[in-house]
C-alpha cells in the first residue's frame, strides 16, 4: 500500500506507454530530474490522457499500476514550466480513479 507520506508526481508531457519499468524509471530520472528509487510515486500519460501508467520503488523492487478505464485531466501549466505537477494522495485517488464521459471536464493544455 502506498503510505500517506509519498511523494506524488505527474508527468505533464505525453510518454509511451508501451515502456516497462527500466524504460519509465528512465522518464522519471530524464524528464521529471527525480530518482526512481527514491520511494516516491511516478505517474505518466499517453497522449490522449486516457492510460495512467505509475511507477514506484518499494523495498521489494519497482511496481506498476495502470489504468485504462477513463479520461485524466491535468491542470494547465503553471509559470515554471514544470514537467511534473506534485500532488497529494487525494488527488491521486481522483487521477487514477477517471472521469466517465458523463463526468468528463474540459481539459486545459
Amino acid at each position: 500500500m502506498i503510505g500517506a507520506s509519498v511523494r506524488i508526481f505527474v508527468c505533464r508531457e505525453p510518454q509511451d506507454l508501451r515502456r516497462s519499468f527500466d524504460g519509465l524509471a528512465f522518464a522519471a530520472r530524464q524528464v521529471l530530474g527525480e530518482d526512481p528509487r527514491s520511494g516516491a510515486l511516478f505517474c505518466f500519460l499517453d497522449e490522449r490522457a486516457n492510460r495512467p501508467k505509475c511507477l514506484w520503488w518499494d523495498r521489494n523492487g519497482y511496481c506498476l499500476l495502470y489504468n485504462r478505464r477513463a479520461r485524466f485531466c491535468l491542470p494547465a501549466r503553471d509559470a515554471s514550466g514544470s514537467p511534473s505537477l506534485r500532488i497529494d494522495g487525494s488527488e491521486f485517488a481522483r487521477l487514477i480513479s477517471g472521469v466517465t464521459k458523463e463526468q468528463r471536464p474540459r481539459c486545459s493544455s
